[in-house]
């Protein structure tokens, strides 16, 4: 598998996931989820967005692997997933959580991944 598809997989990935996470707040900020929603739903909503994450994650992980003919290691797999995590939730964070804020903190934590990336990747 080629790296941009294993990329595009573990994208899809995380948006799931985080939706999967954080998506009931979201419901519960436009009204469609209310405070009293029994937890079970809430749980039982977002194992089925994880279930669906996985169809995406697992061969993401499988086939990216260079042990399994892909083109990344382990390590190199898993950087690469946490970054992508942090792009996606901040997006997520941003345009749906008005009233979330990106700081100079923040920035410097995802200049620290990046690096992160960097040095994962370096021969």
């Amino acid at each position: 598998m080629n790296p941009i598809t294993v990329i595009i997989l573990l994208i899809i990935s995380n948006v799931l996931m985080t939706l999967a996470w954080y998506g009931h707040l979201k419901l519960q900020d436009m009204n469609i989820l209310h405070g009293n929603t029994p937890l079970y739903v809430i749980i039982i909503i977002s194992w089925l967005l994880a279930l669906a994450e996985y169809c995406f994650m697992i061969p993401a992980n499988h086939y990216g692997f260079r042990g399994n003919g892909g083109p990344f290691t382990l390590f190199q797999l898993k950087i690469t997933q946490e970054v992508i995590t942090l792009i996606v939730f901040t997006i997520y964070s941003i345009t749906c959580f008005r009233g979330e804020t990106l700081c100079w903190n923040h920035l410097a934590a995802f200049v620290c991944l990046i690096m992160a990336v960097y040095f994962v990747f370096l021969k």
